[in-house]
C-alpha cells in the first residue's frame, strides 16, 4: 500500500469517525462513510487493504469463539429461532422481490427464479461484525440477550459457509473429515497457553491459533477459513487465559475492522437505481426484525430479551456482500447487487446504531403492547430474580465478598444473600453452606428481573472492578432505593465518585489494608514476647 494512499486513508477514517462519534454514533459508521467519500474521489480498494480487512473478521470470528461456549447453540431459543428466522425471512424477501420483478423494477427485472432466492438469502442475515461491536459497547455480551444474539449470528455464518462451500462446487477434501480430532489438540494447546505467559507471546498465540491452526488449517483442507478460525476459538474457550488473549487482541482487531468497513465503502459508486433498491431493502428491515421478535418470544423469552435481541440484529450483514460477490462471479447475479447489498448494508448500520441506543428507551414505551405477547411460564434463565426473605445483600462473593458475608452472617443470620456473576463459585458457596444466587451486577438483564423488596436493608458492592460497583450504584439510584447501601473502592476519586451516586459508606481497600496489616502484625508479636511488644509500643 503506497504511503499517500495510507496517510488519507487514515486521516478521512479518522476525521470521519470523530465526526460520527460526536453526534453518538458508533465510529464504525463514520469508517463507512469513509470509504464512499474515498470512493468519490477516486481511490479505489487495494489488495492489502482487502487482506487487512479479511484479516479483521478473521481475529473477531476468532475473539467470538474465546468467548463462546458450543453448549449455546443448541439451545432451542438459538438453533431454533435461527432456523425459523432464516426460512421465514428467505420467503418474505422472495416474495417481496417477485412483487418488484413483476412490477418492472429495473435491476429486478433481470433476475431469475434463482437469482431472487439467492438475493433473498443473502438479506437474511444480520451483521456478525457490527452486533458484537454494539454489544461490546454496551457491555452487554453477556447478558441473556447478547448471548442469543450472538448464538444466532453464528448459525447464520454456519448457514453462509455451507452455501459458500457448495456454491462453489467444490466439496472439501476427502481428508477433511480429520477436522473432527480437534478437540484432541486441546490438551497441547492449553499447556502451551500455560507457558506463554500474558505479554506478546499471548498475543502471538493467539494470531497462530486463527491464522495456522484455525483459517489456515481448514483452508487447506476446502473449507471456509473464517469457520476454522471461531473452532480454534472455542478450542481453547475454557482456558484461564482465554479472557485475556482476547483483551489483549481487541485494539488489534478493531484496528483491521476500520479497513474492513473502509473497504465496503471503496467498492464501487452507486447510481439512482442502486439507490431506490436499496431504499426499499431498507424499509423491509422493520420486518425483518419483528420476525426476529416473535422467533424469540416462541421460545418463552421475556418481551424486554426478544425486543432487545432483536433490535441488536436490526440490519444487514457483510455475509450478504460476501454471498452476492460469489453468486456475482458465478454469473448468478449482476455487479448491481453488489452496490445494491453495499448501500443498504451501510444504512442499515447507522439506523440499527440509532435504535440501539435508544433500546432502553424504547422498550419503555413498547412495554404495554409488547408484553401482551409474552408467555405466562419464563423461559428459566428469563425469570424474575427473586430474593425471598433476604435483609442483606452482598453483590460479589470474591475474597472481600465472601469475608463481608461470614461477618454479616453471625449478625444476621440466614437473611444474608449472596450474588456472584459465576455460577461454579455459586455452587461452591452453596456447598460450604452459604446462600448464594448468580447473577451479573455488569448485565442491564440481571438489573432488569432482580426483584428487591422493602424487607432489604443493606446491600454490599464488594465487586473488585469499580466499573461494576460503579454500574451498579447507577442502577440503584435509578430505581430510588431507600436501603443503606456500601461499596469497596481503590482509589480516592473512586470514593467520590460512588458517593456522589448515593452510596452511603466507601471501603477504601488499600488503606483499610495497611492498616489492618499493621493491626495483625502487632497482635501477632505481642502473642510472641512482650519485650518486642514494649519497643512498639503496644
Amino acid at each position: 500500500m503506497e504511503p499517500t494512499l495510507l496517510v488519507t486513508l487514515i486521516g478521512i477514517a479518522f476525521a470521519t469517525g470523530m465526526a460520527i462519534n460526536a453526534i453518538g454514533l458508533p465510529p464504525m459508521v463514520g469508517f463507512l462513510l469513509a470509504g464512499f467519500v474515498l470512493n468519490g474521489i477516486g481511490f479505489e480498494s487495494s489488495a492489502g487493504l482487502t487482506a487487512i480487512a479479511d484479516l479483521g473478521v478473521t481475529l473477531l470470528l476468532f475473539s467470538i469463539g474465546l468467548k463462546l461456549d458450543i453448549r449455546t447453540l443448541f439451545k432451542g431459543e438459538v438453533f431454533g429461532a435461527a432456523t425459523l428466522h432464516i426460512t421465514g425471512s428467505v420467503l418474505f424477501f422472495a416474495l417481496v422481490l417477485f412483487v418488484l420483478k413483476a412490477l418492472g423494477l429495473s435491476i429486478v427485472d433481470s433476475l431469475d427464479n434463482t437469482g431472487l432466492f439467492i438475493v433473498a438469502f443473502a438479506l437474511s442475515f444480520s451483521s456478525t461484525v457490527f452486533a458484537v461491536k454494539i454489544l461490546e459497547e454496551k457491555s452487554e455480551m453477556n447478558s441473556l440477550y447478547g448471548r442469543i444474539a450472538i448464538g444466532v449470528l453464528i448459525m447464520q455464518d454456519i448457514f453462509a459457509v455451507l452455501f459458500l462451500t457448495f456454491s462453489t462446487g467444490k466439496l472439501p477434501e476427502y481428508y477433511a473429515i480429520a477436522l473432527v480430532l480437534l478437540p484432541l489438540l486441546r490438551p497441547v494447546l492449553f499447556k502451551v497457553m500455560d507457558k506463554v505467559g500474558h505479554g506478546e507471546l499471548l498475543v502471538l498465540y493467539g494470531f497462530f491459533l486463527a491464522l495456522v491452526v484455525g483459517a489456515g488449517l481448514f483452508e487447506a483442507v476446502g473449507m471456509k477459513a473464517d469457520l476454522g478460525a471461531l473452532i480454534a476459538g472455542m478450542l481453547v474457550a475454557a482456558h484461564p487465559s482465554a479472557g485475556g488473549m482476547a483483551k489483549a487482541l481487541f485494539n488489534l482487531k478493531e484496528l483491521f475492522l476500520v479497513c474492513f468497513f473502509l473497504n465496503i465503502g471503496l467498492n464501487d459508486m452507486p447510481n439512482e437505481s442502486h439507490l431506490i433498491i436499496a431504499a426499499i431493502l431498507v424499509l423491509l428491515l422493520p420486518i425483518k426484525t419483528m420476525l426476529y421478535f416473535f422467533c424469540f418470544n416462541l421460545f418463552k423469552l421475556r418481551a424486554r430479551t426478544s425486543l432487545l435481541g432483536s433490535f441488536s440484529l436490526a440490519n444487514y450483514s457483510e455475509f450478504g456482500l460476501i454471498v452476492a460477490a460469489l453468486a456475482a462471479s458465478k454469473g448468478w447475479l449482476s455487479n448491481d447487487w453488489l452496490i445494491i447489498a453495499a448501500i443498504a448494508l451501510s444504512i442499515s448500520f447507522v439506523l440499527s446504531s440509532l435504535l440501539n441506543n435508544q433500546s432502553d428507551e424504547l422498550y419503555q414505551k413498547m412495554s404495554p403492547r409488547l408484553k401482551r405477547f409474552q408467555h405466562l411460564r419464563l423461559h428459566v434463565e428469563d425469570r424474575p430474580i427473586r430474593v425471598g426473605d433476604a435483609t442483606v445483600l452482598v453483590m460479589g462473593m470474591g475474597r472481600i465478598g465472601t469475608g463481608a458475608y461470614d461477618e454479616l452472617k453471625q449478625v444476621f443470620g440466614d437473611t444474608v444473600l449472596g450474588i456472584d456473576n459465576s455460577h461454579e463459585k455459586t455452587i461452591k458457596h452453596r456447598e460450604l453452606g452459604r446462600r448464594v444466587i448468580t447473577g451479573d451486577a455488569m448485565d442491564s438483564d440481571f438489573w432488569n428481573k432482580l426483584e428487591l423488596t422493602d424487607q432489604i436493608k443493606l446491600i454490599l458492592l464488594a465487586m473488585p472492578d469499580h466499573n461494576g460497583n460503579h454500574y451498579a450504584a447507577i442502577q440503584l439510584r435509578n430505581r430510588n432505593c431507600s436501603m443503606n447501601i456500601a461499596a469497596i473502592a481503590r482509589f480516592a476519586e473512586d470514593i467520590e465518585e460512588l458517593k456522589g451516586l448515593g452510596v452511603d459508606a466507601v471501603f477504601n481497600m488499600y488503606d483499610e489494608a495497611g492498616a489492618g496489616f499493621a493491626r495483625h502484625v502487632c497482635n501477632e508479636m505481642q502473642s510472641m514476647t512482650t519485650p518486642i511488644a514494649s519497643r512498639i509500643n503496644i
